[in-house]
């Protein structure tokens, strides 16, 4: 791909996230009703370039705090990067959008997601390198397995068009990738999609990633929003709660841990505010904590946080239909 042709890719990518924040910002204070997102604005310092829109919102009627960030970076590439990347290259430049929602009610679901796009070039500015990476997950505190479906399908129907073997491929990436492995595997939530390192052949196929890109993030605000409508009401105990928190430990071990995005943001001088916005506001760490055998909470453990096929494991052949309708309209 040259290099003319990845300037474009780059400049139509900032517009993208910038739009996509706004859209999915919107539908979330909708969802919530009461809170809003604040604003902040920042710029990178000590000599690299570029900034951010970290929008963050908080105590609401659904979301006790979440995050929907953009950034726009560029600078020199120091060691650290080159053996985090392993190879070499003089300068770099990313965008992505990422965003977490925590939310109040424990049988509404914390959601992640993020859409990246990477360069790296030599020491004339040619781009040497450029790829495209990304990906969304619910992590349920009480599973529903229909808004297991629902999530993972709306995935599967954005992405298919691109490819049938690619949903499956990045589902089993998703499960392979969100464990807490030093919890004898134990897996953060239920998935959904992870890829990484979507390197474009040609100009053609740049344009294809691009148009991935863009399907998998304007899915995004079908596979959360319903679920979180669903359930927001739902009343809940101070056990409920308790539990909540003890499982938001583990998202907060895996981040710190074993997340790519954390570990590289914190190893190259990245905004440490946005980087760790993604923890949760209130978590527990209970020594040898174990739920009551046959409870919700166990059954959660014991047969939900596995990998398996969310979409076929019980669909009706009405929700075969409707998935069938939806591949063949987009």
């Amino acid at each position: 791909m040259n290099t003319d042709a990845n300037h474009t890719v780059r400049g139509r990518w900032v517009n993208y996230i910038h739009e996509l924040q706004h859209t999915i910002c919107r539908a979330l204070e909708l969802a919530d009703g009461k809170a809003v997102f604040m604003e902040d604005e920042w710029k990178r310092d000590k000599g690299e370039g570029g900034g951010g829109k970290t929008r963050v919102i908080s105590n609401g009627n659904v979301i006790e705090k979440g995050g929907v960030n953009t950034s726009v970076v560029y600078g020199k590439v120091t060691d650290n990067m080159r053996a985090v990347l392993q190879q070499d290259a003089a300068s770099w430049f990313a965008a992505g959008l990422s965003l977490i929602i925590h939310p109040l009610n424990p049988f509404v679901p914390t959601v992640h997601a993020n859409w990246r796009y990477f360069e790296l070039y030599d020491e004339h500015g040619n781009v040497k390198d450029c790829w495209f990476g990304g990906g969304a997950d619910l992590t349920p505190y009480y599973l529903f397995e229909e808004d297991a479906r629902h999530f993972h399908l709306t995935l599967k129907t954005a992405i298919d068009p691109f490819g049938m073997k690619l949903y499956p491929q990045y589902k089993k990436q998703c499960d392979q990738y969100f464990v807490n492995h030093h919890r004898n595997n134990e897996t953060r939530g239920i998935g959904g999609v992870f890829y990484d390192h979507l390197r474009p052949r040609d100009n053609e196929d740049a344009e294809r990633l691009f148009l991935f890109q863009q399907a998998n993030g304007n899915c995004f605000t079908e596979a959360y929003i319903p679920i979180v409508e669903k359930r927001k009401n739902i009343a809940y105990t101070e056990a409920n709660k308790y539990w909540q928190e003890i499982r938001r430990g583990r998202y907060v071990e895996f981040n710190l841990l074993h997340d790519r995005g954390t570990v590289f943001g914190l190893k190259t001088n990245g905004r440490t505010e946005s980087i760790l916005m993604s923890l949760p506001p209130t978590v527990r760490f209970d020594y040898n904590f174990e739920p009551v055998k046959g409870s919700e909470e166990d059954k959660l453990l014991k047969i939900f946080l596995n990998p398996r096929d969310w979409i076929s494991d019980e669909l009706s052949q009405e929700e075969k239909d409707e998935w069938e309708r939806k591949v063949n309209t987009c």
